[in-house]
């Protein structure tokens, strides 16, 4: 049959369905050891924003390399902050809040842009694989680690959290299957560098919520640390990786807590 010329007339004035955008918000500073591959990875995103702190290698490059638009704040308030400062300089439909050494495989890239294209939830959540001194993780309280990251622009923003900043939001997370692989510690001397970084933050976090401590709490909280790593969470069955990892956790409970202990008593 053929077609109606009315109808093929009253087509042309119907709007265009238009896709949802997406854009990639990242923050970084010396973030040049795995933001290649991360980059190579989200480059069919609408928008890639990159927030940098004061980069001294090639990481701005790198960013250029892959299309990237980058903003600088030499300032540090804070991993939630600079989070939402990054995630205020996108205007697209969606948003996928990468670290710098996250690297989607190619699944979850399939499965995000899926997920975009017919939305099913204002929130997912992508479950994370984590490299620990290389070896991958699947146990140690590490995996399955599901991290809400993709989101509708407005739906959530991050708490203002120093350290362990966490992302805010109303209702469920919609889990998506395949993995999102981090590269967390690359040898013990970033593992040395991030225990005594993170342990001084998260004690200043404590003491503005009004928390103090001991020796005794800190000599507690990193043995209760390596038990619930080891034990309760089988991080034996991760190798000497799951050991090491179990010891690291808990020094950085313990140096966490004796900090406090310190700051407390100046105060």
């Amino acid at each position: 049959m053929p077609a109606n010329p009315a109808i093929i007339a009253a087509s042309q004035y119907l709007p265009a369905c238009k896709m949802p955008t997406l854009g990639v918000a990242m923050i970084s500073r010396n973030a040049a050891a795995h933001l290649d591959a991360c980059l190579a990875a989200v480059r069919w995103a609408d928008r890639i924003v990159v927030l940098d702190s004061g980069s001294a290698d090639n990481t701005l490059d790198i960013a250029r390399a892959h299309g990237a638009e980058i903003h600088v704040s030499v300032d540090w308030p804070g991993f939630g902050v600079q989070k939402n400062r990054c995630l205020a300089l996108l205007d697209t439909d969606w948003i996928l809040a990468l670290d710098a050494d996250e690297v989607l495989s190619p699944e979850l890239a399939e499965e995000i842009r899926a997920a975009v294209a017919a939305p099913k939830a204002d929130v997912y959540a992508l479950p994370r694989l984590s490299n620990y001194c290389g070896r991958w993780m699947h146990h140690s309280g590490w995996y399955p680690d599901f991290v809400p990251r993709l989101f509708k622009r407005g739906a959530a923003r991050y708490s203002d959290d120093l350290v362990h900043e966490r992302l805010i939001f109303a209702g469920e997370a919609v889990r998506l299957q395949h993995h999102l692989l981090h590269h967390s510690f690359d040898d013990l001397s970033q593992v040395l560098a991030k225990i005594d970084s993170y342990s001084s933050a998260g004690a200043q976090q404590r003491l503005a919520r009004g928390e103090r401590s001991g020796l005794l709490k800190a000599i507690g909280k990193g043995l209760w640390t390596f038990i619930r790593s080891y034990f309760l969470k089988r991080g034996f069955l991760d190798g000497r990786e799951g050991f090491i990892l179990a010891v690291s956790n808990a020094e950085g409970a313990y140096y966490r807590y004796l900090k406090l202990m310190y700051l407390g008593e100046k105060q």
